[in-house]
């Protein structure tokens, strides 16, 4: 099937109760449905600065060596914050359950969407294989493109929230701004998708300690990534295929982007360049792509 074909979203395959259900999902999905437990690296810092306190007050003159330790301390913090993968700031999916993975399941995802050119496209090449996946979408533009986040739920994929504008500063926003950011996504993304996502990925892959009890507020779950292909910013797809399938293996995250993306010299995205032969040896080494959601409903079940 080419991969050049465009159309427009069609109308939405299933009657749903439209903002009735949106607004209900919102609010089951903002309420406090996980216990927020704080990291054993934020433990340790209180830790420390609680010390550093008792110890300035005991000897003044040890300040050089008090400062040493807690700014020593907030640099283990700041890699946290910079490392997609990292544990350190608390929970944060970077493969699937175990029991996904015995079922030889891999999670594809996107990013940056929708986009009413790219999105659609996307769509096509997946339906070919019957492919699932999960789109990390951004609130701005599902207000934008309803009806085209109408259509990726109706050919059975699930709508995630990447933040409401991915602001490059996400990860210096604090506690207040945060919810607030979460929320009017959570918001959006209900209002256009008919349920209130679940898992969320922050712009860039950046955050900061104060992410993890925002998310545990609001009932989402921080997923990052196995491997990654940078088809934002590299055009050439044989490369971008070959860091998804380095070391492939079931139960794997792969993230792709149908929003902002690099483009081959022909000019198109680089991902539809990729998709079609990343589908093919998925299915020659008998794995089978599927949301998140799908992947994670044995852990949400119990």
């Amino acid at each position: 099937m080419s991969t050049s074909r465009r159309r427009e979203p069609t109308i939405e395959r299933r009657a749903t109760p439209g903002a009735v259900v949106a607004k209900s999902e919102w609010r089951r999905s903002s309420g406090a449905l996980h216990r927020w437990r704080p990291p054993t690296a934020l433990k340790a810092t209180a830790a420390l600065h609680l010390g550093g306190a008792l110890a300035f007050a005991g000897s003044p003159v040890a300040w050089p060596w008090i400062a040493g330790t807690l700014i020593a301390n907030h640099g283990v913090l700041l890699a946290g914050c910079l490392a997609p993968r990292s544990q350190l700031l608390g929970p944060n999916r970077v493969r699937l359950p175990a029991a996904s993975a015995r079922r030889r399941e891999v999670a594809l995802t996107f990013d940056d969407g929708p986009d009413p050119d790219l999105t659609p496209r996307v769509l096509d090449i997946l339906e070919t294989r019957n492919a699932t996946a999960s789109f990390f979408c951004i609130g701005e533009r599902a207000a934008a493109h309803p009806r085209l986040v109408r259509e990726i739920v109706a050919r059975g994929h699930s709508v995630e929230s990447h933040s409401h504008r991915h602001s490059a500063a996400f990860a210096f926003y604090g506690p207040w701004r945060l919810l607030r950011e979460l929320r009017s996504a959570q918001r959006s993304l209900a209002e256009a998708a008919g349920s209130a996502p679940i898992f969320f990925r922050a712009p860039f892959g950046t955050r900061n300690p104060m992410l993890d009890p925002t998310l545990a507020r609001l009932g989402l779950a921080y997923v990052s990534w196995t491997r990654r292909g940078f088809d934002v910013v590299d055009r050439n797809a044989a490369r971008v295929l070959g860091r998804l399938l380095r070391g492939l293996t079931a139960g794997d995250i792969l993230l792709l982007h149908d929003g902002v993306a690099a483009l081959e010299k022909a000019g198109e995205a680089t991902v539809l360049a990729v998709l079609p032969s990343l589908l093919e040896r998925l299915a020659d080494q008998g794995l089978r792509p599927v949301s998140l959601r799908a992947a994670c409903s044995d852990e949400r079940d119990a």
